[in-house]
């Protein structure tokens, strides 16, 4: 059993690692910046320990203070949350080699998830569908390179293998751009990611984003919790998510997420992981894996009553799963917003400051994730989501209109925040009549603010 865990993160992820931990009976450390010593989860942690100052690379990217933090605690595993370290290889190999436990995936399985090439070929040999493409990174033949676009047919995308956050990829249209734009995101992949490879995938014009949440112990078991719709987006960055995706039917959901289910055993994958999908025209298409939580696992937990962080939890105890695929009920529907410290109105800026008077929602099927409170200021130095606004209900559009009478109660006072937005995107005739792609809310931004 592990009796103490450190949580190498910060904000509403932390605050939702800790509940579970809690919730379990184990103890907790907190680390934290000095931007972040205020912060619910440090208020509330059995120890916290400040490992630097606010700039992310000095503190929650600074690894031999998270290593130090965790030895002079006594912690015995470190969960890394999502975002800064939690799909960095070389930070688990680090935790394991330094005596502890970390709570996700073997460094070997976050290495090939996270290098997109590698990990299309793992997908293509567990049998999971993938986008037609290169099937490996691209090499300075042009004629090849003229051969392999030709045969996928345009437009085409160039890709980065170790992108991430819409950076490193190009669409091109005509045959005339490919070397230039072949080059360019070899250029930008280097720069942003250290690694110029890059590979060429069919680019679908119209695709929805679907994924698969997943949980495997590591021990020859997994299992599939469906999916969710995560299409409402904006410069490729969630904005709104839904479970179960509108109109997936239960026969495509067991078809795909028996695919991802067999990956999981062929890869021997350990803990939660989700993967991602382009879905149309009834067909999915595997883009990548995330090996760690998702912002979004809070609608997953709301239609399957199962507790993701725990059961990452109990899977890094070497527990191994009590689920059977026949278990997973999927009932009713759920939503997110992500409530974000910014203003939708220029631009998104983002909105840093003092909280003066916040009044939250409440009612059957409501749920708020969240780190913020009454007199907390936020900081300027890292992500403006400051919480996610989770609604259910029977239905979608009894969901819908819960989520909209929430966000009517929510009050933010002292900053910007996109909760109007957000109100109208439910009150969104396309949104309400479910299955937009990935485009629409970019194209409807400049009518809904």
């Amino acid at each position: 059993m592990i009796e103490k865990i450190l949580i190498a993160n910060r904000g509403e992820i932390a605050l939702r690692v800790l509940r579970a931990c809690k919730e379990l009976g184990i103890k907790t450390v907190a680390v934290h910046s000095t931007a972040d010593a205020d912060l619910k989860h440090v208020l509330l942690a059995d120890e916290s320990v400040c490992i630097g100052p606010a700039p992310s690379a000095e503190s929650y990217l600074n690894v031999p203070a998270i290593i130090s933090a965790a030895e002079v605690t006594d912690a015995e595993a470190i969960h890394p949350g999502y975002g800064f370290l939690s799909e960095n290889a070389d930070f688990a190999e680090r935790v394991e080699e330094s005596g502890f436990k970390f709570i996700g995936p073997k460094a070997e399985t976050i290495r090939i998830m996270g290098d997109k090439v590698s990990a299309i070929r793992a997908m293509k040999a567990a049998g999971v569908p993938t986008v037609p493409g290169s099937g490996g990174p691209l090499g300075d033949d042009d004629e090849e390179n003229h051969r392999i676009a030709r045969e996928i047919g345009y437009p085409i995308i160039i890709k980065a293998s170790g992108g991430g956050g819409g950076r490193g990829m190009r669409v091109v249209h005509t045959e005339a751009n490919l070397l230039k734009s072949i080059q360019l995101t070899k250029s930008e992949a280097g720069s942003f990611f250290g690694n110029p490879e890059v590979y060429m995938e069919k680019f679908l014009e119209n695709p929805r984003h679907v994924e698969i949440q997943v949980l495997a112990d590591g021990q020859g078991n997994a299992i599939h919790l469906g999916e969710r719709d995560c299409s409402m987006q904006r410069r490729h960055q969630k904005v709104v998510e839904e479970a179960p995706a509108p109109g997936v039917t239960p026969e495509q959901r067991a078809k795909i997420g028996a695919a991802c289910v067999n990956a999981c055993i062929e890869i021997n994958y350990r803990g939660a992981g989700t993967f991602e999908f382009l879905y149309e025209n009834g067909e999915f298409y595997f883009i990548e894996m995330n090996t760690r939580l998702q912002v979004e696992h809070c609608v997953t937990e709301m239609v399957t009553g199962i507790d993701l962080v725990k059961a990452q939890i109990e899977i890094a105890m070497g527990i191994p799963l009590s689920l059977k695929q026949e278990d997973i009920n999927i009932k009713g529907h759920a939503i997110e917003c992500r409530i974000n410290a910014e203003n939708p109105a220029r631009n998104f800026m983002p909105s840093p400051g003092l909280i003066e008077r916040l009044h939250l929602p409440g009612g059957l099927g409501v749920r708020w994730d969240s780190h913020i409170y009454t007199g907390y200021s936020i900081p300027p130095n890292y992500d403006s989501m400051i919480g996610k606004l989770i609604c259910f209900g029977n239905d979608r559009e009894t969901a819908i209109s819960r989520m909209d009478v929430a966000l009517q109660e929510m009050v933010i006072k002292g900053i910007d925040s996109n909760i109007h937005l957000q109100r109208e995107i439910m009150n969104d005739h396309g949104f309400r009549e479910g299955g937009m792609n990935i485009h629409y809310l970019e194209h409807r931004l400049e009518h809904l603010i």
